[in-house]
């Protein structure tokens, strides 16, 4: 996603280029080694996302969020904060308000990757909505950005709209209220199992409809979530029966 521009925020050399490296391969990423340095390169251009530390010197990663937020043109801008379990439950938690995420301190960058993903890929697909030919409506391809990305993001923005997922002939149609998949069909089969039988496809195409969510059918009652963990567990089970039959 190298249209989504984040920040990555820390005193730390060494982490800060651990960070930097986690984030290119999904991002357009930039670095600024303390609070000072961010504010500016925030003022200057403002990011998609920003990842910053919790304690630095001078100008730390709270004070810095508050002076965004109190700019009109910086106080959107989402923020993942990264810092020890004491200080996000003490000094942190309170900051609900434009704070995606909390990363405890030690990470694992993997982990850290994945949970920023998130937001990159909502905020791709809101990109996407603005460049869209059609209002209302993002068309997209999968190697782009995943079934399990796609579902995700409308899971966070608790997005209500019709999910369309083609790969040559076949066509999947997933209908969301609120974040929330209701209903699916796939050929004949309609429900959770409709939606097992994409999510693991890489090519093809997917067009989100924003203005056609509404169906009085509500075939699924896990929620996104849920019904993303079970996909990947049937998706671990089909691959380890392929190993088995190999051997």
């Amino acid at each position: 996603m190298k249209d989504v521009k984040v920040l990555v925020v820390d005193d730390n050399p060494m982490v800060l280029e651990l960070m930097r490296k986690g984030m290119d391969p999904i991002s357009d990423v930039s670095v600024a080694n303390d609070g000072g340095d961010a504010l500016l390169k925030v003022i200057d251009s403002p990011p998609d996302l920003i990842i910053c530390d919790y304690k630095m010197s001078g100008l730390d990663g709270r004070q810095l969020f508050e002076k965004l937020r109190s700019r009109d043109q910086t106080r959107h801008i989402p923020f993942i904060f990264v810092a020890s379990r004491g200080d996000i439950e003490e000094k942190l938690r309170p900051l609900v308000d434009g704070v995606e995420d909390f990363i405890y301190k030690p990470f694992f960058l993997k982990d850290l990757v994945r949970r920023a993903k998130k937001v990159v890929d909502r905020v791709h697909l809101e990109k996407l909505q603005t460049r869209s030919a059609r209002p209302g409506v993002i068309q997209g391809r999968l190697e782009e950005m995943s079934i399990m990305d796609l579902l995700q993001s409308l899971e966070m923005g608790q997005k209500s709209c019709k999910l369309v997922v083609r790969r040559k002939n076949d066509a999947c149609e997933m209908y969301f209220a609120s974040g929330q998949c209701k209903h699916a069909t796939f050929g004949s089969t309609q429900g959770e199992e409709a939606v097992y039988k994409i999510v693991g496809w890489t090519d093809g195409e997917f067009e989100i409809d924003f203005n056609g969510g509404a169906t009085d059918s509500a075939t699924i009652t896990r929620s996104t979530t849920g019904l993303l963990m079970e996909a990947l567990a049937k998706l671990d089970e089909a691959n380890r029966d392929l190993s088995d039959a190999q051997t």
